[in-house]
């Protein structure tokens, strides 16, 4: 049985050479892009809450005092719209740096990031508005997006690899020829946001969402026939 395996593997690697060796057909390749812009559905607005003192165990406890009324505040406002979440905790040193000397310990930093997110954007300007009344330090971001990017993505794609093709097409129709098999496909995709715009002077802090713009880019490489 080894001599027959043996003889096996002897008599296909000159077929297997022979096969790579067969030169493949020409080809082209054609970029496409769709972009498809729709109304965001979700806000996700971040609150810091930062605290310094002497101690560690006194810039944490200071903390902890100001999250959980911001927390209280915003879990009152919201009810069951909203989903309230820690994202971030960092609790660190202070130090002072002089000329020629060694670091002088100053204090501690307690830092806690909130994130709120709501579907209602009517509602947006009140909670940012409430978080801050209640005790944040800082809004550290504001972003619209969609709650199911996945039927605008496919949409987008959809328009960039029709355009992908129809550019194929005329491509090999100007050489007299005919595009064939598509040998491969590559996609790359990016989400942009219109700025937020806020304009001073009304009663809570107003917001515009804009739109949610999802690009995407198809690369077709595709055989040449005759």
């Amino acid at each position: 049985m080894k001599f027959v395996t043996a003889l096996a593997v002897s008599f296909c690697l000159p077929i297997a050479y022979a096969q790579s060796s067969t030169p493949r057909p020409p080809f082209i390749r054609a970029v496409g892009q769709g972009s498809v812009s729709v109304k965001p559905d979700l806000a996700q607005i971040d609150f810091g809450v930062v605290t310094t003192a002497t101690t560690a165990q006194t810039a944490a406890a200071q903390n902890a005092a100001q999250v959980s009324a911001l927390l209280a505040a915003l879990q009152t406002l919201l009810g069951s719209t909203g989903n309230i979440q820690t994202i971030g905790y960092s609790l660190s040193p202070n130090y002072n740096y002089p000329p020629g000397g060694n670091p002088v310990l100053t204090g501690y930093t307690a830092s806690n990031t909130v994130q709120v997110s709501a579907s209602d954007l009517s509602m947006v300007g009140t909670i940012i508005d409430t978080g801050v009344q209640a005790g944040a330090t800082t809004v550290q971001s504001l972003q619209f997006t969609l709650q199911n990017p996945d039927p605008v993505l496919q949409q987008a794609l959809k328009l960039a690899t029709t355009q992908a093709k129809a550019h194929a097409d005329a491509m090999a129709s100007g050489v007299g020829m005919h595009s064939g098999a598509v040998r491969s496909i590559q996609e790359n995709v990016s989400t942009s946001v219109t700025p937020v715009v806020a304009t001073p002077g009304a009663t809570t802090t107003p917001v515009l969402p804009g739109l949610v713009n999802i690009q995407a880019t198809v690369t077709l490489e595709v055989d040449l026939t005759t």
